[in-house]
């Protein structure tokens, strides 16, 4: 008989996707306390069925597949930006397949909108009208809303439109990194991932005997067995070792090895792997937190999945990536970088994001230093004594100046010009390393 805890899993589970859960109503519904609620839920969160946003509540989202975990769900997307939900909260569980930054004319929106995508923009309402219209999700920032008109066509359309303090950059960052988070724990394999689930595993019961070994070696090959009662429990392993001279009638519970090692899906595949060569075993029980049988992990998934592992590609890209990709050093002249103002490095406004304009210089002073003292540094200060708005598509070409050179540190004066005018000046203060 399933415990409350996992009563409660499945009943979320059978949940439509969207509905919106309490634990006072899960509480009510389930007859059980409000505490045995509150950690069911949180363990559900866990476990990527649910998703909890301030000021909306806790709803059923549908949970990302291993292959699908570069997207996020709206859901999740209000939370990483600290956003508030104006309309559209029914369609909060749907996954974001793409963002777009909406820094240009409403014709060249148009081109880059798409259903499923959130497009990022300040406070211009035919914009969001448009983008709702193109059943693709909003996020105002600037802290800005929007008319009520265009709120009521959120919810109709069931897509969210959300607003955050945040500038275009800074949340394009943000949703940035939780993609590329997302995708460092995407390399990081689970048990569940990998792992023969109940149905199709092999498996003996306490009532069962000697011969059954043989019938399960013969269909699965496994010379290794989790030993079940009555109520799925794993009580025991039999292995080859067990049963060498035993008569075929004799059960399995008077040989098997009691107190065997077992792990739960969240158990890493590292940790899997060095326990099966540690114990010398080709074979360990997977079970949830009452030890009831979930399925079994194999020496061969393992290596299955260790295989698969190294033949993955390393894919994420962060702003700075995106800024490093957009600079290079301009060939005829020396320590002169050149670097294209794309949407992504934009602020609301439409312009240069502050934030991006830091990290233009940092990395042209890198590159400088790299090339011409062949030394990594680590900034320590910068000091943005000038700056102009820089438009979008503007071609910046930046100069960094060596004022001095010690043995730890350098100073370096930084100079931005846009079209023959000089639009930001720098000081930076930097630790030499690996000189």
């Amino acid at each position: 008989m399933a415990t409350k805890h996992e009563q409660i899993l499945q009943h979320i589970l059978s949940l439509q996707i969207g509905s919106k859960i309490s634990v006072r109503q899960i509480a009510k519904e389930l007859n059980v306390s409000d505490g045995t609620a509150y950690r069911a839920i949180k363990e559900a969160e866990n476990q990527g069925i649910v998703s909890t946003i301030e000021r909306v509540g806790t709803i059923r989202i549908e949970k990302k597949k291993k292959d699908n975990f570069e997207e996020l769900t709206f859901a999740e997307v209000v939370n990483i930006i600290d956003g508030q939900v104006l309309g559209g909260r029914d369609g909060l569980h749907k996954t974001l397949r793409k963002f777009v930054i909406g820094a240009m004319q409403l014709d060249a929106i148009k081109r880059y909108t798409q259903a499923d995508s959130l497009l990022i923009v300040g406070n211009r309402l035919e914009v969001h009208r448009f983008a709702l219209e193109a059943g693709a999700a909003v996020l105002i920032t600037g802290g800005f809303d929007t008319d009520d008109s265009v709120k009521q066509l959120a919810n109709e359309k069931q897509l969210p439109i959300i607003s955050t303090s945040y500038d275009t950059y800074t949340v394009a960052a943000m949703i940035n990194r939780a993609i590329y988070d997302q995708l460092i724990k995407k390399e990081i394999v689970f048990v569940g991932d990998i792992a023969t689930p109940f149905e199709s595993a092999y498996y003996l019961t306490t009532k069962q005997q000697v011969k059954d070994w043989y019938i399960n070696n013969e269909v699965s090959s496994h010379t290794r067995f989790p030993v079940v009662d009555d109520r799925m429990k794993v009580v025991g392993m039999v292995s080859s070792r067990d049963i060498v001279g035993k008569e075929q009638g004799t059960f399995v519970d008077r040989i098997m090895s009691r107190k065997p090692i077992v792990v739960q899906e969240k158990t890493s595949l590292a940790s899997v792997a060095h326990m099966m060569v540690w114990e010398g075993i080709e074979l360990v029980p997977v079970v949830d937190e009452s030890q009831i049988l979930k399925g079994v992990v194999s020496r061969q998934d393992v290596l299955k999945a260790m295989q698969q592992i190294q033949r993955q590609p390393q894919v994420g890209e962060t702003i700075e990536d995106i800024v490093a990709t957009n600079m290079s050093e301009v060939p005829s002249e020396d320590g002169l970088f050149e670097a294209h103002v794309i949407p992504q490095m934009t602020n609301h406004l439409g312009t240069l994001s502050h934030g991006v304009f830091t990290a233009l210089i940092a990395e042209a002073c890198e590159k400088m230093m790299k090339i011409e003292k062949d030394a990594e540094i680590s900034i320590e200060n910068i000091t943005v004594y000038f700056s102009k708005p820089v438009p979008i598509d503007s071609m910046l070409y930046i100069k960094p100046t060596l004022l001095d050179v010690g043995r730890l540190y350098a100073k370096i004066d930084i100079e931005v010009m846009h079209e023959q005018t000089i639009v930001g000046r720098s000081l930076i203060m930097a630790q030499l390393i690996n000189r």
